[in-house]
């Protein structure tokens, strides 16, 4: 056991973000991310054993890869090489002063979630010889819904109850944005863009087109929610 996550495919991962959070600042936009996303992949571990899903092997190969897709960040880091443009602003402003936890984390899970999902669906899909729209997916794809909720929402108030606390009325804009910001329907974005890849897959140049785009867009999200706030 990994304090909770059991060994296997999403202990490993897991496993590698630890490694990684351990090398990083407990203020780097990475770490603040990662900090939020292995309990949500700890949790998801816990569920894909517990019958909450009707095809659970289909939802571990997907969070393993969708997780993989993220951890090429930090080893193209590591390795001095760019990372996708969905990654950048986040990369960029990840020890930027006047930029709060919680934007760090909702700038990581808009770029994991309406960018880096969207691809692992497509490659679990064609890993496991299955069409998106086909049995469970689209019904366990939704039920991840709830299972990040029990986890994000309470980090939110958490990290929002804090920033008023500390800093008041200037802390408005932050709340704004925080609450402005919808999983679920970054969620239900990500699976347009999975069907839209997915159905554009064996078209010449156009899949690399679209998601080019799909990262280009994604990345001015984050831009937006990781706006600079004077705080004093």
């Amino acid at each position: 056991m990994l304090d909770g996550v059991s060994s296997g495919a999403i202990g490993a991962v897991v496993a590698e973000m630890d490694r990684v959070r351990a090398g990083l600042p407990r203020r780097d936009g990475i770490g603040v991310f990662i900090d939020v996303y292995r309990q949500v992949t700890a949790l998801v571990a816990d569920r894909v054993t517990d019958g909450t899903f009707a095809d659970p092997a289909f939802i571990e190969d997907l969070d393993v890869r969708f997780a993989q897709v993220f951890l090429d960040v930090p080893r193209a880091l590591a390795a001095g090489r760019p990372v996708s443009k969905a990654w950048e602003p986040l990369i960029e402003r990840r020890a930027t002063r006047g930029v709060l936890p919680i934007q760090l984390a909702l700038a990581g899970m808009n770029a994991h979630i309406n960018h880096d999902l969207a691809i692992a669906l497509v490659a679990t899909c064609r890993a496991r010889r299955r069409e998106p729209e086909s049995g469970s997916i689209r019904a366990d794809f939704e039920q991840v819904n709830a299972v990040l909720a029990e986890v994000v929402r309470p980090i939110r108030r958490s990290f929002l109850d804090e920033a008023v606390v500390r800093y008041g009325s200037a802390a408005s804009p932050v709340a704004d944005l925080v609450s402005n910001f919808s999983i679920d329907k970054a969620r239900d974005a990500a699976w347009v863009s999975g069907l839209t890849l997915w159905h554009l897959r064996g078209v010449p140049f156009v899949p690399a087109a679209v998601r080019d785009s799909l990262a280009r867009t994604v990345g001015l999200v984050s831009r937006q929610l990781l706006t600079v706030v004077e705080l004093t």
